[in-house]
């Protein structure tokens, strides 16, 4: 009789189970398992409690990549330390409210200020005045 392979050190938990069948649900099972694969990587570089916690709060708010759960890891860590404002997902009666912010909002909002000046136009709207010299009989604004 076969038996199924121990799970590495009892740590995988029925949050990555439930986790990896939605996963799986929505993206296939080679992609999904993939997914899985990313987030148990994860492990080598955060706690896995903060690993689970991530699955967690990802999965009640329906984002099913590594990506999202890598993020909401991380802001259980940070939540150790300072608390995290996130923006409200949508949740079940009876369940604590979720929150996932979006990997590219969160890098948005933690890159330094942009300094430079705004481009100038100038040098197109040049072109522009020897194109209606030229002669041509396409006005601005038109289709060609």
């Amino acid at each position: 009789m076969l038996f199924p392979a121990p799970r590495p050190w009892n740590r995988f938990t029925p949050v990555h189970d439930a986790w990896w069948a939605q996963a799986r649900k929505v993206h296939g099972e080679r992609d999904g398992t993939r997914a899985l694969i990313e987030v148990l990587l994860l492990n080598r570089h955060l706690a896995h409690e903060h690993v689970v916690a991530g699955l967690a709060t990802a999965l009640r708010a329906g984002a099913l990549t590594a990506d999202a759960v890598a993020l909401e890891a991380r802001k259980a860590a940070q939540a150790e330390d300072e608390p995290v404002i996130g923006t409200s997902a949508p949740q079940m009666p009876g369940e604590r409210p979720a929150t996932v912010t979006s990997l590219h909002e969160w890098r948005l909002a933690h890159l330094p200020p942009d300094t430079r000046p705004l481009p100038s136009v100038t040098p197109y709207d040049q072109l522009l005045r020897r194109r209606r010299a030229s002669g041509s009989d396409h006005h601005e604004g038109e289709a060609q």
